[in-house]
């Protein structure tokens, strides 16, 4: 989920030191899109290893002196220091832009490359199974959090028991789970190693220079080699694909390059060679130079909101003393949609008008969705559909239907604006690394979108409104903007949204806005806009830092055309079929906090549905299950059910978001505020 990269450089290699910094740096910022929590490089070229890495966005670290001096300290000996062309010596540099999964990043151990039992390694992606892999090897030493380390600790018990460089590789990937891209370097060896079981590697070896790069996307290779200073290095050559299950061997000096399988003849994959065929060498020293910098990048540090983690004991005084209130509620005789819900309305028999006027969604059918994406399936391996990943149930789902029923070729999308949780992150690493599907992380600022939900929530509290609410989750709506720009980025038309059965019909949020509506029309758009500004004039905290991205949520989520395949509007959507295939197949993981399968992927879901419960007497969970009734998915004694249970308030969860957003120290005041607005039902 991280941006990897790097440039290995050839013996004799036809280049300038100004023409590598420049390719490096440019590997940098392209690769800065997938993570700007933290950057990190390491180079060789004969001597020690030395690795540098920091709690900055790489962008800010490609513009610092430390990155200037080592890399025109990696590649000058050989050249002119003023920057001419000329032989180069042999030199492999790897860079890495993080998005943080496991190991805090203030923590610099934590970050990217890792360094381990002589080995030095990038990785994107997670590896899902790392506390089962400790427990099961309990000689492995642990050093740090991140789960790259237990990948490189594998490889090197596997390497102590004899075994060759290629098969000790094999030996560990098939030990974990999720997936993994990685680079390592050997301290001694005069090799790269580039492996991936999920496809998210791509390298380009021009016929013109002595010289391979490689990248996480096919993208940001083609932008580096069309820039116009570096078409001496690379001409006209394309990137070529790392294929899921293979590795490849890169000679340092000569760069001769040797493909394998990581998994046999058991799985996918070649099965030679079986061991590294670089020079050996003798053991290099790794050297971390990060602190030498550390004065240089205290000023630019990325700020770091630590959440705290609360008992599940503490303030028990808030638990909802307002549910006996809330169950008295009149509700509908048909479905559970309470008399507080906007625009109700009972007919003599008790049942309103959403039931008495429902909306006909009939799915078209595998059959239809099997021809509709007919068209764009291509026959030489390349991708041929974009699958919207989120982590949550529909879209892993949706990725399994593509890849293994309609025998499409995936790619996976997924925007992280900071709300998609660890739990989400781990199961879409689960089945695209069981499934071999490249993964492509579109990550935003996320620390700025925090700060941005957090000045919107602090504005919210000053003066409370329902309608306003879903403020709080315009950061996720660019959602749509980076979809359109992945498709021209990939070339791939056929975009699937994982979405469609029209269960999850929020609509009762326009009409807290007092928009009575079933239809999302332009004149409706206009008096949701005028609605929010009126909100605006009268709460002028709400005009803060976060007003320009609020304008570009309304544009990507209400002008963008979104013109996709809904995947849920062919097939039926069956809850039991979806969980089956996800816990039977992937091992898809709950969340710890509610035996609930809905928006546990969301770190905003549980705050907004707390207000709501509170307030309105309902949630989206009320008009989620009041759907399948009027489909005779469930009975409305199931739904009551349900809906008793999933609308308890997941205080851990709450007070996790609270924590990231930079909020740790004020959940009881939040919780509080909210407990106080008035309540739109008996008191």
């Amino acid at each position: 989920m991280c941006g990897i990269f790097g440039i290995v450089i050839g013996d004799g290699a036809e280049a300038s030191v100004a023409q590598v910094v420049t390719a490096v740096s440019g590997l940098f910022t392209l690769s800065e899109t997938r993570g700007k929590e933290s950057a990190g490089l390491a180079v060789v070229n004969g001597g020690p290893i030395q690795v540098l890495k920091q709690a900055i966005p790489a962008s800010v670290m490609v513009r610092s002196r430390a990155f200037n001096e080592i890399v025109r300290g990696s590649v000058a000996e050989a050249g002119d220091r003023s920057g001419s062309r000329g032989p180069l010596a042999s030199a492999a540099l790897i860079g890495h832009s993080r998005l943080v999964t496991n190991g805090a990043q203030e923590r610099n151990c934590n970050n990217q490359p890792v360094v381990a039992d002589g080995m030095v390694a990038i990785h994107n992606g997670i590896i899902t199974n790392d506390a089962d892999l400790w427990a099961k090897y309990p000689q492995l030493t642990r050093s740090y959090e991140i789960d790259t380390e237990v990948l490189l600790r594998l490889i090197h018990l596997f390497l102590s028991q004899g075994l060759p460089h290629g098969d000790a590789v094999r030996a560990a990937f098939r030990e974990i789970e999720g997936y993994a891209s990685v680079a390592v370097l050997f301290d001694d060896r005069n090799e790269l190693l580039l492996a991936t079981n999920n496809g998210s590697l791509y390298w380009v070896r021009p016929s013109t220079s002595r010289i391979i790069a490689f990248a996480s996307e096919e993208y940001i290779l083609r932008t580096l080699i069309g820039r116009r200073d570096l078409r001496s290095l690379f001409g006209s050559v394309a990137p070529e694909r790392i294929e899921p299950g293979y590795g490849l061997w890169i000679a340092i000096d000569t760069l001769a390059t040797s493909p394998f399988g990581l998994f046999g003849e058991s799985g996918r994959g070649a099965t030679d060679p079986t061991r590294s065929f670089g020079a050996r060498t003798a053991s290099r020293e790794i050297i971390d130079v990060s602190d030498k910098y550390e004065a240089e990048f205290a000023a630019r540090r990325v700020r770091v909101f630590k959440p705290i983690l609360y008992s599940s004991n503490d303030n028990q005084d808030l638990l909802f003393e307002h549910l006996g209130r809330v169950r008295a509620l009149k509700r509908c005789a048909k479905c559970v949609l309470p008399e507080t819900y906007p625009f109700i309305r009972f007919d003599a028999a008790g049942v309103c008008n959403h039931c008495n006027s429902p909306r006909r969604v009939i799915p078209k059918g595998s059959d239809a969705l099997a021809a509709a994406v007919e068209r764009y399936r291509r026959s030489d391996g390349r991708p041929d559909c974009l699958v919207a990943v989120s982590g949550g149930r529909d879209s892993i789902y949706g990725l399994h239907y593509m890849k293994q029923v309609l025998k499409m070729n995936p790619i996976a999308y997924t925007y992280d604006w900071g709300m998609v949780t660890d739990l989400a992150r781990r199961n879409i690493s689960r089945i695209c690394g069981k499934l071999g599907v490249e993964h492509i992380l579109v990550s935003a600022d996320i620390n700025k979108k925090r700060a941005n939900i957090r000045r919107n929530i602090l504005a919210w509290l000053r003066r409370p409104d329902m309608g306003v609410i879903p403020l709080f989750m315009a950061g996720d709506k660019q959602f749509y903007y980076y979809c359109e720009r992945m498709r021209k980025q990939t070339g791939v038309d056929l975009v699937i949204w994982c979405s469609g059965s029209g269960l999850e019909d929020t609509k009762f949020k326009w009409g807290l806005c007092g928009i009575n509506t079933r239809l999302v029309n332009f004149r409706n758009k206009l008096r949701l806009s005028a609605y929010y500004a009126r909100q605006f004039a009268m709460n002028p905290a709400y005009i803060n830092r976060s007003l320009l991205d609020t304008v570009f949520a309304f544009y990507s989520y209400y002008v963008i055309p979104h013109d996709y395949i809904y995947l849920f509007s062919y097939l039926p959507w069956d809850e039991n079929e979806l969980l089956s295939v996800l816990r039977s197949e992937y091992d898809w993981e709950l969340a710890s906090d509610t035996k609930q399968t809905w928006r546990i992927g969301d770190g905003t879901a549980s705050f907004y549905n707390y207000i709501y419960h509170r307030v309105c007497g309902f949630s989206e969970n009320d008009t989620f299950r009041s759907e399948q009734i009027r489909r005779g998915m469930i009975t409305r004694d199931e739904a009551l059910k349900h809906i008793e249970y999933e609308n308890r308030p997941r205080y851990e969860s709450i007070k996790w978001y609270l924590g990231i957003i930079g909020l740790d120290d004020a959940f009881n005041r939040v919780i509080e505020t909210i407990n106080c607005i008035p309540t739109r039902y008996g008191s």
